[in-house]
């Protein structure tokens, strides 16, 4: 019962932050992206050529593999 409060609770304060950000014009932002459209363009350049590894791409552009492969499967989708 007492952890039922607790996540009414949490979930309560939640939506009055999202509420005051939309009041504000801003809106939720999320979680920014590691690579900028132009580093995304290159790694689809990069990737397209064949000359590079993921990893290496990786490693070229300072993320983890699993971001290349993320990237990656979003441009297939």
């Amino acid at each position: 019962m007492v952890a039922e409060f607790e996540a009414d609770l949490i979930r309560m304060h939640t939506r009055e932050g999202m509420a005051v950000a939309k009041a504000k014009g801003g809106g939720l932002k999320g979680k920014q992206t590691k690579l900028s459209k132009p580093q995304r363009k290159h790694l689809f350049t990069l990737h397209d050529a064949g000359e590079h590894t993921q990893a290496e791409l990786a490693e070229l552009f300072g993320v983890s593999r699993t971001t290349v492969y993320r990237e990656l499967q979003r441009r297939s989708t």
